[in-house]
């Protein structure tokens, strides 16, 4: 997994690519504690996420929960895998996906 990250204007930028799984998912939480505190709003690119498991998915509710009480999270370029994923767990109707 490969994680880029870039902080403009308060916005967070983090681009994910490779697999978000149980051995990966440590390590972005660990580059997202790193800068999140700076961020009002957080914008996760998931062009290159080849794959996502449960671990990165609680990742994914746990930063949703601490950015919707600072400015916001929101999820794009999701691919038909990563979509599926949303879809069947439900976490489409709690993302804010473009």
């Amino acid at each position: 997994m490969t994680v880029t990250k870039t902080l403009e204007d308060k916005i967070l930028n983090v681009k994910v690519e490779g697999r978000l799984d149980t051995a990966t998912a440590p390590e972005l939480e660990k580059e997202l504690e790193e800068v999140l505190g700076e961020a009002e709003e957080l914008v996760f690119d998931f062009e290159g996420l080849e794959y996502m498991s449960s671990a990165g998915l609680r990742i994914l509710l746990a930063t949703q929960k601490k950015m919707s009480a600072k400015g916001g999270m929101k999820v794009t370029n999701v691919n038909d895998v990563i979509s599926e994923i949303f879809e069947i767990t439900g976490f489409s109707d709690i993302l804010t996906i473009e």
